[in-house]
């Protein structure tokens, strides 16, 4: 009796971190093809970004650390993630609404915020 063949598959699959978490991407080819639209966690957190600048620019709350305990969250999370409310006009665009992906986490981004603007959106989008 012959012994059964064995068929191997490779698939050039690539692990990156998103949010903390390992996230499988598929192949370049099939990423092209495919239609992404953008995280839903990013836009979530550039959207409560924008709120809770309009809330200490309006004064109703005073510190960041007033805003993390009425969120009950905490004042580390709110200062890492205001900063989404400091992207250049040309990111803020691509990203909401053309919904243009991009590899960054949100810690990563929050950082790219930091940056002049001209450079901000060749670290985001290249």
């Amino acid at each position: 009796m012959a012994e059964p063949e064995t068929l191997r598959v490779h698939i050039p699959l690539t692990l990156r971190n998103r949010g903390g978490r390992p996230r499988i991407l598929p192949p370049k080819e099939i990423e092209v093809a495919m239609e992404r639209g953008q995280d839903a966690r990013l836009l979530r957190a550039v959207g409560r970004a924008w709120d809770w600048r309009r809330r200490l620019e309006r004064g109703d709350v005073t510190t960041i650390a007033d805003l993390a305990r009425e969120e009950g969250i905490s004042d580390r999370y709110v200062s890492r993630v205001i900063r989404l409310a400091w992207l250049a006009p040309s990111v803020l665009e691509r990203l909401v609404l053309r919904r243009e992906p991009t590899v960054l986490s949100i810690f990563d981004l929050s950082g790219v915020a930091e940056l002049p603007w001209v450079e901000q959106p060749e670290v985001v989008f290249d």
